[in-house]
């Protein structure tokens, strides 16, 4: 039986269960073929809806495309940082398996009624009169219908994504699994490799329904998908290991805010022996450390007999927390500064640009098929997935051999690499935008977006494959260097700071467009991210990407060099000083 250690008043070591006894024979790899499946129709059904958007609410909604981005920006913004709050939700209260089926019946009926927009004429603005070009926009209850049904999906998604992948880890929490380290990696592999498929066929099928049978069956497939992803996590309940929910990490980071704002007063000592400081039991961390003082009041003891319950604990957490939570906050404080750059080096992945410059050019194979527009963003996709590939398997025994030693690159350089592969991403797109803009206006459409130009969309596949090989770069090593460099107890913490950086990076995304947009249609003139693709100047909107990239590539280097070594590279830098 899983158990956790606590303490008793006399400091003795017991064990308290983790699971019920009915929980031990559960689980395994029975269990995961049902959260595993779910994974893959939910995740199916979610991302299926995200890359035709901006072309439906332009289309059926008569935005322009400020609007349209605008809207699709909080939308991401709302859809990451919603997991961050179901996570504390799911630990501390609700539990994972409930928070996951919540988060399903929730994702059903927010898919549902985002449907509905497509069937139900009353529900969208009228259809444009062509012959006039008159276009009526969406009046306030058919705007609020559509945005409420973008924030119940990102609601659900929000539940489903804090909990699945954990959820499948605790099938594999029994002694048998346990002792089999390669258990818990196969169904890491399992996972990712379902989710890139499901991806795929999204990325394909689904959008290719959407855009060459009909907005309503594109959009109710999904519908139907989710439902049965919903269905299949339900029936798999009598084979689930459920853990009890217990204190949250992230809750803990909180309460070391409140307790050192509500223990402002207090004088803290030249020497910090000088003073009682609250411990966990069985933690080696016996004292504060001096950076961040401010914080240390959070664990500062004033009154043993008041502060302290008989077993030891803190009588009020949001007032008195331990050294290791003080010290899991500074943790991530002092991460803040390299975590920041990511988010500003994803504004670039955030634009709903490359899908109107492949609407507008030739996707044709062959003389019959066409590519989805949408569906461009598969060999981003195919990119990451070979990147990965070849860098463990080609790349790094190739680099190896060469050098007679083995070569490892260091988190914040793949990091970093990541960073200066978006940068040129980003140039690459405006490259490719001066050249179709140009060929649009000699062939006489500047007043005619909708027309496809004489420009095969072959020309897009660059910036697309740089892009995914960009995030399999900088996402992996993101996540690597936050696990690494907390505390094991942080783990969960890494998947939560890659949410709000995601957040952060479409809301600045919208900050930067909606600014170039006031700034460039002053004077009356057209703006450079106008609805019609070839007035505007797409291409100097990505060269001013393009600029904030440098300048965060810089401020990168700049703040690598204040962070210091990482864990480890002290050690590995003294061997190979050594003679």
């Amino acid at each position: 039986m899983e158990m956790e250690n606590s303490s008793t008043e006399k400091g003795e070591m017991v064990e308290e269960p983790l699971l019920d006894a009915s929980e031990t024979q559960k689980g395994g790899f029975r269990a995961l073929l049902f959260i595993l499946g779910h994974t893959a129709l939910m995740n199916m059904g979610l991302l299926s809806l995200a890359p035709n958007l901006i072309l439906y609410l332009m289309n059926e909604y008569h935005m322009d495309m400020v609007t349209g981005s605008n809207m699709l920006f909080i939308w991401s913004a709302v859809s990451n940082i919603a997991p961050v709050a179901a996570a504390i939700m799911a630990d501390s209260f609700v539990g994972r398996f409930h928070m996951i089926g919540l988060g399903s019946v929730v994702s059903v009926v927010g898919m549902f009624s985002f449907w509905l927009t497509s069937v139900i004429p009353q529900a969208r603005p009228p259809p444009c009169v062509n012959s006039i070009d008159i276009c009526k926009s969406a009046d306030m209850l058919q705007f609020l219908f559509v945005c409420l049904s973008f924030g119940i999906i990102s609601i659900g998604e929000g539940a489903i994504r804090s909990s699945a992948l954990a959820f499948g880890s605790d099938q594999l929490t029994g002694i048998v699994y346990q002792e089999n380290v390669r258990a818990m990696e196969r169904y890491f592999s399992w996972y990712y490799a379902v989710f890139a498929l499901s991806s795929l066929v999204a990325l394909t099928c689904l959008v290719y329904i959407q855009v060459n049978i009909s907005w309503g069956l594109g959009f109710g497939v999904p519908v139907l998908v989710a439902f049965f992803a919903t269905v299949l996590i339900c029936l798999g309940t009598p084979l689930y290991v459920k853990l009890k929910p217990k204190s949250s990490l992230i809750t803990g980071l909180f309460q070391v805010i409140v307790a050192s704002y509500r223990n402002r007063r207090l004088r803290l000592s030249s020497q910090t022996a000088d003073l009682l400081y609250h411990q966990k039991e069985g933690s080696a961390i016996a004292l504060p450390s001096e950076k961040l003082r401010f914080l240390n009041k959070a664990c500062i003891v004033q009154d043993p007999e008041l502060d302290l319950s008989p077993d030891g604990e803190a009588i009020d957490p949001w007032r008195l927390c331990t050294v290791d939570q003080v010290e899991e906050l500074k943790a991530l404080l002092k991460v803040v500064p390299i975590w920041s750059t990511g988010v500003v080096s994803t504004i670039h992945s955030h634009n709903s640009f490359p899908v109107l410059q492949a609407t507008s050019m030739d996707r044709h194979i062959g003389s019959s098929f066409e590519i989805p527009a949408a569906s461009f963003g598969l060999f981003g996709v195919i990119s990451a997935i070979l990147w990965l590939v070849l860098y463990g398997c080609v790349i790094l025994p190739l680099a190896s051999k060469l050098t007679g030693k083995p070569v490892h690159f260091s988190t914040k350089q793949r990091m970093g690499f990541g960073l200066f592969l978006y940068f040129l991403a980003v140039l690459v797109s405006a490259a490719v935008e001066s050249v179709r803009r140009s060929v649009a206006i000699k062939e006489g459409y500047s007043d005619d977006p909708q027309s496809v130009i004489p420009m095969s969309a072959v020309w897009l596949l660059p910036q697309y494959l740089i892009i995914g090989i960009a995030g399999a770069v900088y996402a992996p090593s993101q996540n690597q260097f936050y696990i690494s460099e907390f505390p094991k107890t942080m783990s969960s913490v890494a998947t939560a700071l890659i949410g709000v950086g995601s957040a952060a990076g479409s809301l600045l995304a919208s900050f930067v467009l909606n600014t170039t947009n006031e700034l460039t249609k002053r004077g009356g003139q057209e703006s450079w991210i106008s609805s019609n693709i070839n007035k505007g100047h797409y291409d100097y909107f990505y060269l001013v990407q393009a600029g904030i990239c440098l300048v965060n590539i810089l401020c990168y280097i700049v703040c690598c060099r204040a962070y210091g070594p990482c864990k480890g590279e002290e050690v590995e830098v003294m061997e190979e000083e050594k003679p």
